[in-house]
This record gives structure tokens, sequence and C-alpha cells, in this order.
């Protein structure tokens, strides 16, 4: 996973390592989603979650524990520092929290929101001896966010809210999945200028949808799949209009094909 994220940090590795992920996911057997396909693994050994599968968490509406492949990519990419201020939005059980919270450790915290209150329960439950990590079952896109350096996002969303972008602290990195339309779906990473917002659309990926953001209006202007990758910086509507490089229009956020063009903030 380690040499896949392609990460210079060595505690990714070992953060992997170290914390148990069969201690997020409930006892097994356990249903794993694997080559497009479901099984229930033969026994509750760990040994079959210590692969690059998800793992259901609410097989009802589609939540999963993603495959750790991607989330190290991320996490690498995103590159969390000591001291910190993380916030994780569509926490799950808070495997990738625990992993998130130890990388800032020690002197940075982690503030995780959890839509579903049996999963917040359960995140709340298993982080407990993460005294930096604090679990809010609350609506992340209705309720804001704190001041953040990382905001770390498992659910897709049409554009990322504007107070999301807000939050970031100068410098702060916002890793998230976009998905404008229903066959775009796009990892990226924003990055807080001292002029704007990098955008830098780094692979595919598909998330299940965040509630209250995962809808565009009938008035936005959605991008194909190659439209949405030329996407290189991200304003918000108030503090710039959108103007011929807009690749994409969505409500109070809108994205361009045309780089900030300046040295990121300290």
């Amino acid at each position: 996973m380690a040499a896949n994220a392609g990460s210079a940090d060595p505690r990714l590795e070992a953060v992997f390592a170290a914390v148990p992920r069969e201690a997020f996911l409930g006892p097994g057997p356990w249903t794993v989603v694997a080559n497009g396909g479901k099984v229930e693994t033969p026994s509750a050994d760990p040994v079959h979650i210590y692969q690059n599968v998800l793992v259901s968490l609410d097989a009802d509406k589609g939540i999963n524990n993603g495959e750790p492949f991607l989330h190290a990519m991320w996490i690498g990419k995103v590159a969390p520092k000591l001291g910190e201020a993380v916030t994780h939005v569509g926490a799950g059980t808070g495997y990738y929290t625990a992993l998130l919270a130890q990388l800032v450790s020690p002197g940075g915290a982690v503030t995780a929101f959890e839509l579903e209150s049996s999963l917040a329960d359960r995140a709340r439950e298993n982080l407990e001896a993460y005294r930096n990590v604090t679990v809010i079952h609350g609506d992340a896109v209705v309720g804001g966010l704190p001041p953040s350096d990382i905001i770390y996002v498992n659910a897709g969303v049409a554009a990322p809210p504007a107070e999301w972008l807000k939050a970031l602290k100068p410098g702060g990195r916002m890793i998230f999945p976009w998905r404008p339309a229903e066959r775009v779906g796009l990892a990226v990473m924003a990055t807080r200028t001292d002029k704007g917002f990098d955008c830098e659309p780094f692979m595919r990926s598909w998330f299940i949808p965040c509630i209250g953001a995962s809808l565009a209006s009938s008035a936005a202007k959605i991008p194909d799949r190659e439209k949405a990758a030329r996407s290189r910086s991200i304003w918000l509507t108030a503090d710039k209009a959108p103007d011929r490089t807009a690749t994409a229009i969505i409500g109070n956020v809108w994205f361009s094909s045309q780089s900030i063009g300046s040295r990121r903030s300290p």
C-alpha cells in the first residue's frame, strides 16, 4: 500500500501496520466487495480483510469501509503533518480517521463527521482511545467545518460547498470525490494558496453521494469527464465571476482550466 501510494513519508506504512482494521469493522465473518461482487469471508480470521477490498458497513445504504490502496494514495497525497488540524467528512466507523489521527500526533487533532447515527456511535466507541479525535454525529454540509489544515472527504459532491473551501487554512488541502455528473467521478485535491484554490484532479474515483451536496441545479454548467479533468483552479463566485475558462459552474463554486499561477502559502 505504501509503495502504491508513492509517498515519501515512512510513517504511512507504519500507521497502516499499527492500526488493526478488524477493530473498526465489527465481528467477522465480513461481507467484502471485490471484482464487482460481494462475498462473505469464510471465517472471522482478519487475514481476509487485509486485502485491497471494500468491507460492507451498511449494505442497505451502500456504505463500505473503503479500499486500503485508494486511501493509502489519498492520505499520502494530502500529506498530514504533525500538529495539523484535520476534518474527516464521512468517517464511517473511524478506521481511516484513526490513521489520520496518528499521522498528526502529537499536537494535531481530527474532527470526524458522520451523518448516520449508528455509524457515528460505532466510530465514537472505536476511537475512544484516540484522545485527539472528536466524533460528531451531524451534517457537515449544513453545519459547516472548523478551520482545517486538511479536509478529507469520503462522500461524492457535485462541488465542494463554499463553506468547506473557506474552512481551509492558508496552505490547507482538501481531497474529495468530485462527481458533478453520473458518469464523471474524479478524485481532486484542492490547495488554498495566497491567491485562490489550486485544483488537481488525479484519478478516477467513485463514492456514495454526500447528502446535501451531491446534486447540481438545472442552472449549473456540468462538465464531461474530459473538461472536468482539465480543471486547475476553484473559485467562489463571490470572489471572482466565472469567465471563459470555466469548466464547471455549480452553485456558488466554479472550476477553471486556468492555473492559479502563484506560489503556495507557507
